[in-house]
């Protein structure tokens, strides 16, 4: 390992690659997040109104997401926006998974609703703002559920990575790592995408690692291209925002894709998950032929 990387990360002992510690799997019912398979979560920024997310979730099933995303509590940043419905976005969602059979990941904001959210998530996510809230990544490290963990908006990995030690150190081993561009001087998208966070991550830590291009880019047109980067570089996946208008979003409605743009995005993704797939059957075959 890169004597850099060496200093910066060896102090986190739970979440640092180790010869005796083997590639983390999350795994939700049949899903498996860290295995090899390019797992696609999508869906709504937020949970509008029950037809809005039983389309969307529908539509993103049809082509190939295992996840339904969808927020039920926003953390906004300002007070007279949309902040979500709460309990009521929570039962549409347990209802859309009943319908098409996806997982649920959605974000829990305070400590205080760890439970009700892991009543009905199958994944609790933590997002950029709650990073380092340490009350919550406390409160999920004992929720039994697998957590998604965020990077937040001027954080470095060193930081993420102890957000997740603190996860693990709380007895919570199911931990996915999400790169979602950091704030940056540039303007030009939402966000900056860090590329190289995918595969430095890949190289230090044996936790999965997933994408989210959609808060990255902050440009809808540009999310595909990000999704395809991601796959090129090893993420196990991506997280992405779909709505079925995209204009008429409550939220975020700029950097969501519509239902016909997440079908295309797939589609072009297949010859890069292709490539990968080879390249994997390959090192597998030169590893027992080594033997």
């Amino acid at each position: 390992m890169n004597a850099h990387w060496i200093q910066c990360f060896s102090q986190f002992n739970l979440v640092v690659r180790a010869d005796n510690q083997p590639r983390t799997i999350v795994r939700v019912g049949d899903i498996e997040i860290g295995g090899g398979d390019f797992v696609v979560m999508a869906g709504p920024c937020s949970v509008e109104s029950e037809r809005q997310t039983l389309d969307t979730a529908v539509a993103v099933a049809k082509h190939g997401a295992r996840v339904l995303r969808g927020g039920a509590f926003k953390p906004r940043s300002s007070p007279y926006a949309f902040q979500g419905l709460g309990k009521a976005g929570l039962i549409i969602l347990a209802k859309a998974r009943e319908i098409t059979g996806l997982a649920i990941v959605t974000e829990v904001m305070s400590e205080r609703d760890v439970e009700l959210v892991s009543e009905y998530a199958d994944i609790l996510q933590i997002g950029a703002r709650s990073m380092e809230n340490y009350s919550l990544l406390e409160a999920v490290g004992r929720s039994g559920r697998p957590v998604l963990l965020k990077r937040g908006l001027m954080a470095k990995l060193e930081d993420l990575l102890r957000s997740a030690q603190f996860i693990l150190e709380c007895g919570n081993p199911d931990v996915i790592l999400c790169e979602r561009g950091i704030r940056t001087f540039e303007t030009a998208t939402r966000n900056t995408f860090d590329i190289a966070a995918v595969p430095v991550l890949n190289a230090v830590s044996h936790l999965p690692v997933v994408v989210d291009p959609s808060h990255a880019a902050g440009i809808r047109e540009i999310v595909p291209i990000l999704a395809r980067a991601s796959a090129a570089v090893g993420a196990d996946g991506l997280i992405v925002e779909v709505h079925p208008a995209p204009q008429q979003a409550l939220s975020d409605g700029e950097q969501s894709l519509t239902f016909s743009g997440f079908s295309d995005m797939m589609h072009d993704l297949e010859p890069y998950l292709s490539l990968r797939r080879s390249l994997a059957d390959a090192e597998l075959l030169a590893t027992q032929g080594g033997r």
